[in-house]
């Protein structure tokens, strides 16, 4: 069987405040992480990724490690910005293409990977003479906004095929509207659960939770042993192991994150470990009701999106009742409480007001290991240095951000 290896370019390792911390593989695109809809698509799991250098000891969970120093022949290698529709894609074929571009190939000759080190390299100069792409359905990802910016399309596309195993059931819930619902065995739905599936169908996984009283509006997703309760959750992409109370609309969580408390968040995303303190709410459209900029580190930029909230990058942290602007970025590793910061927080910032210190890199690590043993998850050496490699190289993103 030919093996699956997933590539970063050079746009995708720029997609803060995600790419310090996580190959772009570990986002969660629609309702699966990109490696898992290239898993899904073509039936071969991942084997590696081929990511920025600081990545070479992520370790997290089912993710695969860093690709060997060769890729062999047969090796099929897919760009991360790709994000597949859940069809199935033919495995035997030499190259495939979505939307005219092309998304993934299979390699003829061994390829050294240090070829693709610093994220340059196109697909198309490795595409083998003579060889046909076979087109294939599925979105680009040419942004770090566009997970949200799509996020209700891939949802609406995702849930039938995941579900095509899965019983339509009301499962107890007040239905409305004409979309399926899937709630997978093990899942718990209490009474008073209302399933608006008006605008689009809705899946619980197996183990998730969702309380009385909860309204859940379609297209949504709820992973494997999350927990929802007590409001409105419309939209959302919520992974595996998240806690979810308030009203959160069209966001991603990535998994493992703890939105546990009142407070909206609307057209954000949360990476793993993210915790938000009671209170935490994000603004998601302009008062002028213009396009929202956000920062990059290339410089701010004009999403054309007329909605967009937060980034929280892996195991960010706010304080109680903190207010966060429209278009705003939370780096990695932030612990951020009291006022208002500014629309783009550096990675590892400490404090309640600017300047923020920099969060100490062991005790980081220390409380890192601590929020991941709550939810029975192990940080390993490799992890942790992977984190050490992260707040290391953050710091000229600090230096950036405190110049304004």
């Amino acid at each position: 069987m030919a093996s699956l290896h997933l590539y970063d370019d050079a746009t995708a390792r720029a997609f803060e405040p995600f790419a310090l911390t996580r190959p772009a593989g570990e986002l969660r695109a629609g309702a699966l992480l990109v490696r898992e809809r290239w898993t899904m698509a073509l039936g071969i799991p991942a084997q590696g990724f081929v990511g920025a250098p600081h990545l070479a000891t992520f370790e997290e969970l089912e993710a695969p490690p860093a690709s060997p120093a060769e890729l062999p022949a047969g090796t099929l290698l897919v760009n991360t910005r790709c994000a597949p529709a859940l069809d199935g894609i033919d495995p035997d074929a030499d190259a495939w293409a979505c939307e005219g571009r092309l998304a993934a190939v299979r390699l003829r000759d061994p390829l050294p990977v240090e070829r693709l080190a610093g994220g340059a390299l196109a697909l198309e100069a490795l595409l083998p003479d003579g060889a046909r792409a076979t087109p294939i359905r599925g979105w680009w990802l040419d942004a770090v906004w566009d997970y949200v910016g799509r996020l209700t399309a891939m949802l609406a596309d995702d849930l039938p095929r995941l579900g095509h195993t899965i019983e339509v059931t009301r499962h107890g819930a007040t239905v409305l509207g004409t979309h399926p619902v899937f709630v997978e065995a093990g899942a718990t739905v209490e009474p008073f659960v209302v399933f608006d599936v008006s605008a689009g169908p809705i899946m619980v996984r197996r183990g998730a939770h969702v309380l009385a009283f909860t309204r859940v509006v379609g297209p949504c997703y709820v992973g494997e042993d999350s927990i929802v309760t007590a409001d409105k959750v419309a939209a959302c992409s919520i992974g595996e192991q998240c806690r979810v109370h308030g009203e959160i609309s069209t966001s991603i969580l990535v998994g493992h994150a703890n939105k546990a408390h009142d407070g909206f968040v609307g057209h954000s995303m949360l990476g793993r470990w993210v915790n938000l303190g009671a209170g935490t709410t994000t603004s998601n459209l302009k008062n002028t009701y213009g396009t929202v900029a956000l920062w990059t580190p290339a410089g701010v930029v004009d999403t054309g999106l007329q909605f967009l909230g937060t980034l929280f990058g892996d195991h960010a942290k706010t304080g109680i009742g903190l207010r966060l602007t429209t278009g705003s970025v939370l780096g990695a590793g932030a612990n951020v409480y009291d006022r208002m910061p500014p629309k783009a927080v550096a990675p590892f910032a400490w404090g309640g007001a600017v300047p923020y210190e920099s969060y100490d890199v062991e005790k980081f690590v220390q409380v890192a290991a601590r929020a991941m043993a709550r939810r029975q998850v192990t940080l390993g050496e490799r992890g942790a240095q992977a984190l050490r490699a992260a707040h290391a190289r953050g710091a000229g993103l600090r230096v950036e951000l405190a110049r304004g």
